[in-house]
Formats: structure tokens, sequence, C-alpha cells
């Protein structure tokens, strides 16, 4: 399939540029211990972190956000997470090196994640990513993804039009948000993906490593769809 060739590349965060897992895990598991459980196993964690504290509380204690307890555990949970955001947190491998090439070849690219300002503000500058060229969080717009709102920012503040962006993104979520925008989407199979396979969200593409997408967009430059 040829895609539209892209002026902009955005990204969801966790589980597509970085590899938080290991901090969030650690955060939701440090609740367990307080309260006397034993951690949960890090690869039953690990899917479930780019639904946040939804996901992390949900698989760590099997309690949902209308469920009593939900909202005590997820405010702890969030204050542990503040105080350990890039203790165990890495840039996943061939980013650093797609990032650059990208500004080699003049695209611009930027961060559209559903995590709180709160979080991002410090993480992004911390974790090597400080240079995006827009960085929209969940609380940057009056939505979060999957709405498309977070999606239409960040090219609004590229001053690009949405369909001359690309939204690379390891939810169904990002896939659905990237769709109402009327973007090309890419599903990050390296990424956590909530135990659900990532072909089954009928992406416009599916790519297993970050590097794989300089070569989706010479396929597009070759095919002659620019925009």
């Amino acid at each position: 399939m040829s895609l539209k060739t892209p002026r902009a590349i955005l990204f969801d965060l966790d589980g597509t540029l970085a590899d938080t897992a290991p901090d969030l895990a650690e955060a939701v598991n440090q609740l367990r211990t307080e309260r006397g459980l034993e951690p949960a196993a890090y690869e039953q964690l690990r899917p479930m972190a780019s639904a946040g504290a939804r996901g992390l509380i949900g698989a760590a204690f099997g309690v949902k956000p209308d469920d009593a307890g939900y909202e005590e555990l997820r405010v702890s949970f969030l204050n542990n997470y503040a105080s350990r955001l890039v203790v165990k947190s890495r840039l996943f491998d061939g980013i650093p090196d797609l990032l650059k090439r990208l500004q080699e070849r003049g695209l611009a690219w930027g961060i559209v994640t559903n995590k709180a300002s709160r979080f991002t503000d410090p993480l992004v500058p911390q974790i090597g990513l400080g240079h995006a060229g827009c960085v929209i969080s969940g609380d940057t717009t009056a939505h979060t993804k999957p709405h498309p709102a977070p999606l239409f920012e960040a090219a609004s503040r590229l001053q690009l039009a949405a369909d001359e962006c690309w939204y690379v993104g390891d939810d169904l979520r990002d896939i659905q948000a990237g769709r109402a925008a009327g973007m090309p989407t890419i599903a990050a199979a390296w990424g956590y993906c909530g135990h659900v396979e990532p072909a089954s969200w009928e992406a416009d593409a599916l790519l297993h490593a970050p590097l794989q997408l300089l070569d989706l967009i010479s396929s597009s430059l070759h095919h002659g769809r620019h925009p």
C-alpha cells in the first residue's frame, strides 16, 4: 500500500518512542508491596503500560475505574511514578537514529501522548526527546486519544494539515485517533500493544522495528504521492 509522503511524523510516547514500562511497573508494584502483597510479574504488567494507571492498576489489582478503592490506588500510583520517571526507562533501540535521520531528511516530528503534562514535561527532556517539534500531552486539549483533537493540535503547532502527518503508536487508541484525524496510521508492533495483536487494528502499516519507518517513507516517495 502506498501512503501519501509525510511532512511530519507524530509519535505516541510510552511504548512507541520510550520504553517506560519498567518505571511504571515499579510504581504499581510499590503499591502492592505497601499492602503486603508480592510484586506482580513484570511480564503481566508490561503489555498494559500504554494504558497508564487504568491498565496497570487493572493488571496489578484487578480493579477497574468504577470500582471502590480505584481512585485511592490511582493517586498513590501517580505519586509513586512522579518520583521515578526516568530510573530504568530509556528510548527503544533504533529511536535515536530514526529521529536523527528524520531530521536529516527535513521531516518534522512530534509527540502526542495521553500522559499528563505533569509527567510528560519532565520526562521528555530527561529521556532525550527534548528536540521534539511539539509535545501534546493528555491534558493539552479537552480530549484524549482516541479523540482526534490532540493530533489536530500537534499538526497545527507544526503548521501542517493533519493529512500531511503520519501517526505512529502501539495502542489501538492511537490508530483510532489517527484515523479520526485523517492521518495515515502506523502500528508500532515493537511496543506494548495491550495483549492485542496489532495486525487487527487496521492501521495503514504495521512495523516491527523503528528504523523500518525510513523504508516506508522512502517507498511513499518512490510512489510519487507527495503532499
